[in-house]
């Protein structure tokens, strides 16, 4: 409930007409005292002052809870949880890239089997070997060499495969944080976002990891296979018995 200024001014206009105006000369009659009625103007423009003032707190009051509700809306709003969530997929597509590690051919990721692939099927080739032995090293070797490659374009490829759910993950979390009605959605957004990008950096992580294992154990077979070459060459060079002629028999008697 409200008061516009124009009424207002007018009742304090009234009010302040009926304080500067002079008291009525009562007539020479004689009235009885029961009948007599008297009117105070300056009482009523006292009156009339205290009820505006009274008005003008009770709409200063209703302003003051409008004030206080909206914000109170506002409170409600800034506190409403963000009615999405990309942490399944983005888990999702993190252990996809994951198995692909964890079953690495031949030689896994892990520290303790690297070490024992070097000392045996890598090492310093053994001069006591025999020629089949060195034979089915090599053949480990390329095999190896071979799951390395293999398994880094399948990571690759489940990369390429992650593009699209990411893609698709970066336009809702995007919109919804557009969309956002207070800050506490906008703020949940944005660690969504952030959580994709992370998301992203495992899948890098994962493709330099893979091509890098790959590389090294192409470098590793190619050593490998040059200390190998030395040593059957230092068989091929070493002395034996020399030729001795002999009698040769072509056709039966």
């Amino acid at each position: 409930m409200t008061v516009r200024s124009r009424p207002r001014a007018r009742v304090l206009r009234l009010a302040a007409a009926l304080i500067a105006a002079p008291a009525v000369s009562s007539p020479l009659l004689v009235t009885p005292a029961q009948a007599l009625i008297v009117f105070d103007p300056k009482n009523y423009a006292q009156n009339l002052l205290s009820a505006a003032r009274a008005l003008d707190q009770i709409n200063n009051q209703i302003t003051s809870l409008q004030n206080e509700a909206q914000m109170l809306i506002n409170q409600t709003r800034n506190l409403a949880s963000l009615p999405y969530s990309s942490l399944q997929q983005l888990q999702q597509s993190v252990r996809r890239t994951q198995a692909l590690l964890s079953r690495a051919q031949n030689i896994a990721f892990d520290v303790q089997e690297v070490d024992r692939a070097f000392q045996t099927t890598y090492g310093k080739v053994s001069l006591t070997a025999t020629d089949q032995q060195l034979v089915a090293g090599a053949r480990s070797r390329w095999r190896n060499t071979v799951g390395g490659l293999q398994d880094a374009m399948r990571i690759q490829a489940t990369v390429i495969e992650n593009i699209d759910t990411n893609r698709t993950q970066m336009s809702a979390l995007v919109g919804r944080s557009q969309a956002a009605v207070g800050a506490l959605q906008a703020t949940q957004a944005g660690n969504q976002i952030l959580a994709l990008q992370a998301q992203q950096l495992i899948d890098l992580t994962a493709v330099v990891v893979a091509n890098g294992r790959a590389q090294a154990l192409s470098e590793a077979e190619r050593a490998a296979a040059a200390e190998q070459g030395r040593e059957q060459r230092r068989r091929f060079l070493a002395p034996g018995a020399a030729y001795q002629p002999g009698n040769a028999r072509m056709f039966h008697n």
